[in-house]
């Protein structure tokens, strides 16, 4: 088990590949967490447990967790929007990956997603944020994005990821395989 040097933070992640080809022409553009480097994703939990304190035991709790979850395949057929600030991807179900959130803070109630701020919160893939485009270029990039969808995308793994606020130091630690469904 390795974790980058200098992380800072870490989070349970259900990586979208199937969406990357769309996505990321709009996400190198418009989303931050592409120079950490984060793939396209939808969040099951952040923050997640401190990088120091991820052990093998934590490691082995999160695969117990995740023993009677199936993966599962989404459709991702709209663009959807948290005000004016962030640009992302609605999944239809959403239900599986609230069902994994469910399921990892259930286990781990220290931590509750995104600190507790939602006390429910909605299923997304980010593709963009005001951190770095305004609105009008966001909105453009909504348009031809919808004009993209939907995406069919198969979600059979989460991956355990750590990292800090700067380019390039995010990093894998572990992945962990669904159910075959």
């Amino acid at each position: 088990m390795s974790k980058p040097a200098g992380a800072t933070r870490s989070a349970i992640i259900a990586p979208v590949s199937d969406a990357e080809a769309a996505v990321g022409p709009y996400r190198r553009v418009l989303d931050h967490t592409v120079s950490w480097p984060v793939p396209a994703h939808v969040t099951v939990l952040y923050p997640f447990v401190a990088p120091d304190r991820i052990t093998q035991r934590v490691i082995d709790d999160v695969r117990a967790c995740l023993l009677a979850v199936p993966a599962f395949t989404v459709t991702f057929s709209r663009v959807a929007w948290f005000g004016q600030d962030v640009m992302w991807l609605a999944p239809n179900p959403d239900a599986p990956f609230r069902r994994l959130t469910e399921v990892m803070w259930n286990h781990f109630p220290e931590c509750p997603p995104y600190r507790g701020a939602h006390p429910d919160p909605t299923p997304h893939l980010t593709v963009g944020s005001s951190h770095l485009a305004d609105t009008t270029t966001m909105r453009r990039a909504s348009a031809n994005l919808q004009a993209e969808l939907p995406i069919h995308a198969r979600i059979d793994r989460v991956h355990l990821i750590v990292g800090a606020d700067t380019p390039g130091s995010w990093g894998t630690v572990s992945e962990f395989a669904l159910l075959p469904a």
